[in-house]
């Protein structure tokens, strides 16, 4: 007998790993569109860039001392500018579990031609490395959510406090939607807008520690930087970055968007609010996971499972998987939530915190509905 069809939609079926669901009644009419066709130049552009930096700041509980800036090209943008400008002072540690962490192994090795460069790495998707392998004498660049393997560090204990180079995350994936404190272990953090905030892509943040911008204005890296990458002149910071003076000219129009959603977030509780919508998020799912047999977390140990970007493994064929998206995709009740290109044949459903849990809840119903309606045939 033919698996009954739900009745229920959810209110919103984006489930895609990013750019990732707008927040709860979200409409581009609610934006301030006083800054749109303004110079970002002007007194009022500047100010409302200045706001992205500070309002960052007061949402993440940064230490006082701890610089927010804008920067172009999204997070790769962010973290690429970072491996240019500061590589290379010392060894370094690359640690990678994914396919974004694997293209900052690369281009330390084939692009910046690092003298020494350590690879820590697992062979698989789905299993943290030994980070206890990483040396605090050694800079240290790691992705703190693998968005592709959906695997995380739980915490940042394995860095040392008295550590003599500089930890480098990339927290796109993480940032927001996982407790990342104590921030004095981390030296430089980049991310975009588009991830667990649900905002426009094309922009990225960065993060930097007091320590960060002494290597910067201490190390003049021996290679050629473009004028979009750098950050320091005659030897110092360009601290207007940090101020609202953005390298290039940012789209105001996303601009305000990220400021929406800064709002919103404080709106549901600021910094703790959004740790814990998404921790009820991915509760739905441990619990789906738990009691549906042909399903599994693509990570086998619980506490490195992602809780945004969460992956699974799907007892079907590839084209038998590929079968049930596209059913529910034609229902209009979940959309793009294959793996990644590179990862396993699976399934990836964002939990960050602009996802309703019940949203997810409505949804599942309709992925057991698909996984029976193909697995008949």
């Amino acid at each position: 007998m033919p698996a009954a069809k739900p009745t229920t939609r959810p209110g919103c079926p984006n489930f895609g790993s990013g750019p990732c669901a707008k927040r709860p009644g979200w409409k581009v009419e609610s934006l301030d569109q006083s800054g749109l066709g303004r110079s970002h130049r002007s007194s009022v552009g500047k100010a409302k860039l200045k706001r992205c930096c500070t309002e960052t700041h007061e949402l993440l509980g940064l230490p006082a001392d701890y610089r927010v800036g804008l920067v172009p090209a999204s997070d790769t943008g962010a973290v690429e500018m970072i491996m240019w400008n500061m590589l290379g002072e010392r060894p370094v540690d690359m640690c990678y579990w994914e396919t974004f962490g694997k293209t900052w192994y690369a281009d330390a090795i084939k692009e910046l031609k690092l003298p020494e460069v350590l690879e820590i790495s697992s062979d698989e998707y789905g299993i943290l490395p030994d980070l206890s392998k990483t040396n605090p004498k050694h800079d240290i660049v790691f992705t703190w959510n693998g968005t592709t393997a959906g695997v995380r560090v739980p915490n940042s204990e394995w860095i040392a406090d008295d550590r003599e180079g500089l930890t480098i995350c990339d927290a796109t994936s993480a940032i927001f939607g996982a407790d990342m404190a104590p921030w004095h272990k981390l030296d430089v953090i980049t991310y975009s807008w588009q991830k667990v905030l649900g905002g426009e892509g094309g922009h990225g943040m960065l993060i930097l520690s007091p320590r960060a911008v002494a290597r910067l204005e201490s190390y003049k890296p021996p290679r050629p930087l473009p004028k979009i990458f750098r950050l320091t002149s005659g030897g110092k910071l360009i601290d207007g970055i940090f101020h609202g003076e953005t390298i290039n000219t940012p789209s105001m129009l996303c601009v305000e968007d990220y400021l929406d959603a800064l709002a919103w977030s404080r709106s549901v509780g600021g910094l703790q609010g959004l740790l814990e919508k998404t921790a009820a998020n991915f509760a739905v799912m441990e619990e789906f996971v738990e009691r549906t047999p042909w399903i599994r977390f693509l990570c086998e140990t619980p506490h490195l499972r992602s809780n945004t970007s969460t992956t699974y493994v799907v007892d079907l064929p590839e084209d038998k998987l590929l079968a049930m998206r596209k059913l529910v995709e034609s229902e209009g009740v979940c959309y793009d939530v294959g793996a990644y290109k590179t990862a396993p044949a699976g399934l990836r459903i964002w939990c960050g915190a602009t996802v309703q849990a019940d949203d997810l809840k409505a949804m599942l119903p309709w992925l057991e509905w698909a996984y029976a309606e193909v697995s008949a045939k």
